[in-house]
């Protein structure tokens, strides 16, 4: 292959090449894009300390809650896609450091994706065992699971490829490929609302159906903590990440621009906002509501029923309360040593 090639009349050295259509973020420069992922970089390293830190004194107490793990991994994946960008700002015609940034950009928030799908898979579970647990939806979620790393390899391999071809057929069906694969991503972000939603709406109406029988619909709950306050968090990440992702998607899906006459929407806030900003809060959100204690179930949960039989409810709808995984609080440790106390001096 030569080192360049010629299109138009013109002349373009490479590969790889520069991309010649506007992209969301457009080319870092050392104002404003350095100081901005300067303290984008600190946050996702304090919230990768903060994870591992949790998974790591989770794992002591016999606490199995990978999930931790994972957003400790995406947010080094975070980390790297900003190192890389920052290079970048200092080496701009270097389109290796470009395609890196890309690459890690688009693959890191994946993760999110899965998680938050799993934690449907646990509600849909929760509110209708007989469904959330049959054979043909273990199917189907491991099948979107499955799914995500198929698409990852399909947009890394079109990312790529676009910087070494001027091929315009080539990176026509790169861009059907891509958008394929965004807009399905986009789909899986949305998927844990309406599942959630749709769980609820389901039990609600067959406890109205079953009316008062005691052995009527009841919700199979796991981890600890209020139920409702599992809804809202898995409800507001969810919207957040189908933010997220339908703004990249509805980006792509635009007539491409020249990159010299960007439209606003490949604006640097947009690309920081819609990425970086919005993962940031999904990750802090989840660890600061201690989502290892609310989104946590048993091992060895195959069946409905598995929930509440493993946590050791025999009636098969309590929730355990924190202090009976972690052990009391300094208030609750308070409370009894006054009621000991007290029962002594009545003695």
């Amino acid at each position: 292959m030569s080192s360049n090639e010629s299109t138009g009349g013109q002349t373009i050295p490479g590969p790889p090449y520069v991309p010649q259509v506007a992209q969301l973020g457009g080319q870092p420069t050392i104002l404003p894009d350095a100081p901005i992922c300067g303290v984008l970089l600190g946050l996702f390293v304090l919230g990768a300390a903060t994870n591992m830190t949790i998974f790591q004194l989770n794992r002591r107490r016999g606490h199995k809650f990978l999930f931790s793990a994972l957003l400790f991994g995406f947010c080094m994946a975070r980390i790297v896609a900003l190192t890389m960008r920052l290079v970048w700002t200092t080496h701009p015609t270097n389109i290796n450091v470009a395609i890196a940034s890309n690459i890690f950009t688009a693959a890191g928030v994946l993760l999110l994706f899965i998680i938050n799908l799993i934690f449907s898979q646990r509600m849909l579970r929760a509110y209708l065992p007989s469904i959330g647990w049959h054979r043909v939806v273990n199917y189907a979620y491991r099948f979107c699971f499955f799914s995500v790393i198929a698409l990852l390899i399909m947009v890394v391999t079109t990312v790529v490829h676009g910087f070494f071809t001027l091929d315009m057929s080539a990176r026509s069906k790169e861009r059907d490929v891509q958008l394929f694969a965004g807009t399905y991503l986009a789909v899986l972000a949305f998927l844990p609302i309406p599942t959630t939603l749709l769980s609820i709406f389901l039990f609600r109406r067959q406890q109205k159906r079953l009316g008062g029988d005691s052995d009527g619909a009841r919700v199979e709950k796991f981890g600890t903590g209020r139920f409702r306050s599992k809804v809202a968090l898995l409800l507001f990440t969810a919207t957040l990440l189908s933010l997220g992702a339908g703004f990249r998607i509805g980006v792509n899906y635009t007539t491409p621009r020249a990159a010299t006459n960007p439209a606003w929407y490949h604006h640097k806030a947009c690309y920081y906002c819609f990425n970086f900003v919005i993962e940031l809060i999904v990750v802090y959100t989840y660890a600061l509501a201690r989502f290892d204690r609310r989104f946590h179930v048993p091992n060895g949960a195959k069946a409905a029923g598995d929930y509440a039989a493993l946590y050791g409810q025999g009636d098969g709808l309590g929730v355990n309360k924190e202090s009976e995984v972690f052990g009391p609080s300094g208030d609750e440790q308070q409370h009894q040593q006054q009621t000991q106390q007290g029962t002594a001096e009545k003695v």
